[in-house]
């Protein structure tokens, strides 16, 4: 049920700001799709400084700038947007958490935790469309490259996905009650009572402090992980005669995307596993 109401209220985000968020993501995704194709060129540029080969080179650097324009871009246009979302989303939330008669601290706590719904937008989804381009390309790149290290690439993308469940399940009761806390929290402050304030900011950093530990201990099963991938990889160039420099340098890129971006889904789970939980609350 959490789950509905946290696809829902995106979906409603969505659907009522189609043209501000179709210009944001049409420029994240040709971010990503050069961002994923670079080592490719960057191969090409290797090989053509080790022969010589200025201008070859140099179109290296002009894809660099072709980036981080794009870039640039990106990110002047979803401050305009997603400012003006949370400005239009402020005061329906107001109104409907009004109608069905809760106090002022608890409305107030639940605007704040509708702000979470944009930067999901903002800041989460195009984390998380980056790290899907470069975790999926990465391991398709690695197993045209390198076979082997595309192979082991693949079997730790399937470990993880069999342990996901379960990981999100236990953020799904830590952040239930990390968000019970916070609806309560101008209520003990209006209270002003030492012994509340004391328990309840305890309370607030421990549950914080299991966030992240748990956040910390998904880094290092990911660790773990990619050092596995890089023996690996590295054995299979090692052994192999005749390995050029660009091709080094186009694997070891797409091994670091890979590594890189499967770091960031500990977080973006805890990210989601919240939304679910404020969705329970709040209707956008």
């Amino acid at each position: 049920m959490q789950t509905s109401n946290a696809l829902g209220n995106l979906k409603s985000i969505a659907k009522n700001n189609k043209k501000r968020l179709a210009g944001t993501f049409g420029l994240v995704a040709a971010e990503n799709v050069l961002f994923l194709t670079y080592p490719v060129f960057g191969s090409f540029a290797v090989n053509a400084m080790m022969s010589g080969d200025v201008w070859t080179s140099l179109s290296y650097s002009l894809l660099v700038l072709v980036i981080w324009s794009i870039g640039a871009m990106r990110r002047a246009v979803d401050t305009r947007a997603f400012a003006r979302i949370y400005a239009e989303l402020a005061v329906p939330v107001v109104a409907s958490q009004r109608a069905k008669g809760l106090d002022t601290s608890s409305v107030t706590a639940r605007v704040a935790l509708s702000r979470q719904f944009v930067d999901f937008f903002e800041q989460h989804l195009p984390i998380l469309m980056m790290s899907a381009f470069q975790i999926i390309g990465s391991a398709l790149m690695l197993l045209i490259l390198e076979f082997w290290a595309g192979v082991t690439a693949c079997a730790i993308l399937a470990f993880f996905a069999f342990l996901m469940p379960k990981y999100a399940k236990t953020n799904d009761l830590l952040y239930l009650k990390l968000n019970n806390r916070l609806e309560k929290e101008v209520d003990v402050i209006e209270r002003n009572n030492g012994y509340q304030l004391n328990k309840h900011y305890g309370w607030l950093a421990k549950l914080r402090i299991r966030i992240s530990n748990r956040e910390a201990a998904g880094y290092l099963w990911i660790g773990v992980a990619m050092a596995l991938l890089f023996g690996v990889t590295v054995v299979q160039i090692a052994t192999t005669q005749g390995v050029k420099a660009g091709h080094i340098y186009a694997v070891i890129t797409y091994l670091w995307q890979f590594a890189m971006s499967l770091d960031d889904m500990p977080r973006l789970l805890e990210e989601f596993s919240n939304l679910k939980d404020i969705g329970k609350r709040v209707e956008v």
